[in-house]
């Protein structure tokens, strides 16, 4: 006899030229099924499967299954909690999410904030607080959580019953300059570290940045139990996220990455509630489906979470596969308007559609239609998934949510094209919402969004403690205790910098020869992560490979071609390089992973993060900017950097910008050092500031590729190295009558350029700039610097004029300041002809110094 559990799910394709012989092999596949179970069955198709792939065939697999729930009815666990109570806690979630974003808007119109989100995930996020997200305490690390960024006022609205927010906090939600002067605390309209630097662990307000971060912090735990520095073996990374935000390039890159891993310690929630801001996400398609596909291709698991409990019985009666092909048929424009229209309108337009149809929905009415739930939105199904996806091995997880955007809301936004957006409700639609949860809060308080919070020895709220303490704290909870990390002494791994003796180098080369000195100290050694995104042969890092390993989670199966070499290609479990191929985004995520160890597992790590600079901030400012908001403790190294320096490269590649990029963001502190010396003491300075004092900076450093003669760095200038430029040199006899400044690659026509005006006999003095930004952010030094200096000033350097106009403002009254710089695109051709043609080039600078004086 046929399994109904089976057949309801095989529609008929059509075009069957035998139907006999194919009711014959279905028949056959569900006696294997019956007689040797599903492991003997899967056995037998993937035999079948390795045939069917031959080209004579060319037969693959179709990678989306039915459009049901992934874990059925008969394999789900005993629901571990009080349903009743879990319901009602959510329900006051909602509400007091709502009342937090609706009085916000009341109040000040401008303000914005979002009620559809969470009410769409509210159910997802309180079944992994009640159940699954593990804090960080003594006895475990902790789980890595990532808030879909809208819903934030549900998570602000639990902190509030838990007690670690007050009634006055949700008051200013969004108020976060006025609210001190009211004895609150201002809540940030989305997860931000730097704003809330107890509370919020992981910003996710930019989309995508949430998910490829979440799966580099996936991969950088396995680096750091694979190294043996910490053991983050029972530690999950969730990540909840949106459907929308799954189109973009950031959400997607890293799948494979994933899987190649065997990431299993991820579990990522899509929320699919089938809309974006202005409409559906795929009105005219599928984005469980469409999701699904990609998600096997990458090779994740994946698990559909559909449909709710109320279902189970109507699947249960369809013997003919009714509303499984019905599902199949519904697109998820289609699928919107059934979730804003009401139970008659769902009678009669989804189970009007057939006979079978019609039959399934006898006996409810219209309102238990209505409530017919959606997976997303019940607790048991969501705990079943849930507890699937974390007992899965060997591969990342995807829980694919189906759910309502705005549920609950009713007519005022249930469905609704224009719900994202929806931040006001009239009495009417309050009392709706109030009723629809069994709020137990009378029409006044409603109707005047009073916040709701029961008594301190209610069974709901000894319910949400208990939970919580059982897991191990709240969350979200960002931490910053952290051990010091011990520096050497800049002698033991930088002499050859400081007293260069002429000795020509890059500072590219000069960084590497550093690296490889600080990689073998016994303290600080282990902390540093080195991090290239496929051009450590560039940056001249191949003897790097042996010395301290590029890491795979796989060691190295294969012998290399260059194994007999001295710079030979050597990965390993242990090693410490990450290699992370030709992606800026992947290799920036990795980076923000490692610069927040020190919070996010309390281990101190050190990334230096090397790469073309043009493919920097241009290329992944964006995630940049979200690792500054991270408060992020590493260097990058923005190499071969310059519109001039890289020569023959041409437009895309010369970085004439990054330096006006990295002054906009607060705590990066960004430098161009000419020598190997000024670099010396600027690594020297950040590993301090990061590492011993604990200062929530990073540094953004550019390296040349130039070889020139390098200078000892006097002891005294080291000081004015860090604050941003030092006085360098005096050419030709008597007092200067004019000042020259420089950077970087630059630095050196503008010495030559000294030495051309003394010959013409005009003194001039050479103030060495090692950072325009922090000379800007300190204006007292930067005018101190220049006062003693006479004549007019001309500023120089491989970057847009922008970047030295940045000190305008301190130039001492009565004195000119021209600057020069590589404005507009860049070339291919020689140094010297790109330096002529941009006008940075001795010549040049020597020509606006005559200016300036005549």
């Amino acid at each position: 006899m046929a399994d109904q559990s089976i057949t309801r799910y095989l529609a008929d394709q059509g075009g069957d030229a035998d139907p006999v012989e194919t009711t014959e092999w279905r028949d056959a596949f569900q006696a294997l099924v019956a007689s040797q179970g599903p492991a003997r069955a899967r056995f037998i198709l993937d035999q079948l499967a390795v045939l069917a792939r031959h080209p004579a065939v060319a037969w693959s697999p179709e990678l989306v299954t039915p459009y049901v729930n992934t874990v059925p009815v008969e394999k789900q666990p005993v629901f571990p909690g009080d349903l009743a109570i879990e319901e009602k806690l959510a329900s006051l979630m909602r509400w007091n999410a709502l009342a937090m974003v609706v009085r916000a808007n009341t109040a000040y119109g401008e303000l914005g904030g979002h009620i559809a989100s969470y009410a769409s995930a509210a159910d997802l996020f309180e079944v992994g607080f009640n159940h699954f997200f593990r804090a960080r305490n003594d006895r475990h690390g902790g789980d890595l959580v990532f808030f879909q960024p809208h819903s934030a006022p549900g998570v602000y609205a639990r902190a509030f019953l838990e007690g670690r927010l007050t009634e006055d906090d949700l008051a200013h939600y969004r108020q976060e300059i006025t609210a001190p002067d009211a004895g609150a605390r201002g809540l940030s309209s989305y997860p931000h570290p730097w704003l809330m630097p107890d509370f919020w662990q992981f910003p996710t307000g930019s989309m995508g940045i949430g998910p490829i971060s979440s799966i580099y912090h996936a991969r950088f735990m396995r680096y750091l139990t694979h190294r043996q520095l910490l053991d983050c073996e029972g530690r999950k990374v969730w990540g909840v996220f949106g459907d929308g935000e799954m189109d973009e390039p950031e959400s997607m890159s890293a799948l494979t990455l994933a899987s190649r891993e065997k990431l299993d310690n991820l579990v990522w929630v899509v929320n699919c509630n089938l809309q974006r801001l202005d409409g559906p996400v795929r009105g005219n398609g599928r984005i469980v489906d469409e999701l699904e596909k990609l998600f096997r291709g990458a090779g994740w698991n994946v698990i559909k979470l559909l449909w709710g409990s109320d279902w189970d019985g109507l699947f249960a009666r369809d013997a003919t596969g009714a509303l499984v092909q019905a599902f199949a048929h519904t697109v998820d424009g289609q699928m919107q308007t059934f979730a804003a229209k009401d139970g008659r309108f769902n009678r009669d337009n989804f189970f009007g559609q057939n006979e079978a149809l019609a039959r399934l929905a006898q006996g409810m009415t219209d309102e238990q239609i209505d409530r017919l739930k959606r997976g997303g939105h019940d607790l048991v199904k969501i705990h079943a998934a849930y507890d699937a996806a974390a007992k899965h091995r060997g591969q990342p997880t995807v829980i694919l949510a189906h759910t309502k955007k705005g549920y609950g809301m009713g007519a005022a936004g249930q469905g609704r094209m224009t719900t994202h957006s929806q931040k006001k409700l009239d009495d009417a639609a309050l009392l709706e919402f109030r009723n629809r949860f069994n709020l137990p809060i009378s029409d006044d308080q409603a109707t005047s969004l009073a916040f709701f919070k029961p008594a301190a020895d209610s069974a709901e709220m000894e319910y949400l403690h208990a939970r919580r303490e059982a897991l191990g704290g709240y969350l979200p909870k960002r931490e910053t205790a952290c051990a010091v990390v011990p520096v050497p002494d800049a002698a033991a791994y930088a002499q050859f910098a400081l007293q260069a003796g002429g000795k020509e180098m890059s500072t590219t080369m000069a960084f590497v020869r550093l690296l490889g000195a600080l990689l073998k100290d016994p303290q600080l050694g282990p902390r540093i992560v080195p991090i290239v995104a496929d051009e450590a042969r560039t940056f001249g890092m191949a003897n790097l490979f042996k010395q301290v390993g590029i890491y795979s989670s796989a060691g190295q199966s294969y012998e290399p071609e260059d194994i007999g070499s001295v710079l030979s290609y050597r990965e390993a479990l242990d090693g410490q390089i990450l290699e992370e191929g030709i992606s800026e985004a992947g290799a920036i995520a990795s980076w923000t992973a490692a610069a927040t160890s020190y919070s996010v597992h309390g281990h101190a790590m050190l990334p230096f993060y090397i790469y073309y600079s043009m493919f920097g901030f241009q290329r992944v400012g964006d995630a940049i900017w979200a690792a500054a908001d991270q408060r992020a403790r590493g260097f990058l190294l923005g190499a071969t950097s310059g519109r001039t320096t890289l020569g023959g490269e041409g437009l895309q590649h010369q970085d004439g910008s990054s330096h006006l990029v990295a002054a906009t963001i607060p705590n990066c502190k960004a430098y161009d050092p000419a020598f190997a010396g000024e670099m010396a003491v600027i690594v020297d300075r950040g590993m301090r500031e990061m590492l011993v004092e604990q200062r929530d900076v990073f540094y953004y450093v550019t390296l040349m590729n130039e070889n020139y003669a390098m200078p000892d760095l006097p002891a005294e200038a080291r000081e004015g190295v860090i604050r941003g430029g030092y006085r360098f040199a005096r050419y030709g006899q008597g007092e200067p009558r004019v000042t020259l400044l420089g950077s970087g690659a630059i630095l050196t026509e503008v010495l030559k350029a000294a030495e051309q005006l003394a010959a013409d006999g005009i003194a001039s003095e050479v103030l060495s700039i090692t950072s325009w930004s922090e000379l800007a952010r300190d204006g007292g030094y930067a005018t101190q610097l220049l006062a003693g200096t006479g004549g007019p000033l001309v500023a120089a350097t491989d970057y847009v004029r922008m970047v030295p106009e940045a000190i305008r403002a301190f130039v001492p009254q009565g004195r000119s300041y021209t600057t020069l710089g590589t404005d507009g695109f860049g070339r291919s051709d020689t140094r010297a002809a790109l330096r002529a043609f941009f006008g940075v080039d001795s010549v040049s600078i020597a020509q606006a110094a005559r200016d300036a004086i005549a």
